[in-house]
């Protein structure tokens, strides 16, 4: 089992999700829980498509934190 770091974006009328360690792999959907699903499927997918053209899988390098910072002027 490999874990990829996954960003969601909230747009204005609905989410986006894409996979830094993996150029392309990106996927939509109308709310997050529905964008969990799309990006876990275009991750497989894209997961796939390497293997099929003999293309290395990628080791997951990135991560994801919160920073919380003052927005005061």
């Amino acid at each position: 089992m490999t874990t990829y770091t996954v960003i969601f974006e909230q747009a204005e009328d609905n989410w986006a999700a894409y996979v830094p360690d993996l150029p392309g792999c990106m996927s939509t959907g109308t709310t997050i829980d529905e964008t969990e699903r799309n990006i876990r499927e275009a991750i497989e997918g894209h997961l796939s498509t390497l293997r099929a053209f003999g293309d290395p899988i990628p080791r997951p390098t990135s991560i994801a934190k919160s920073i919380e910072v003052s927005t005061a002027a």
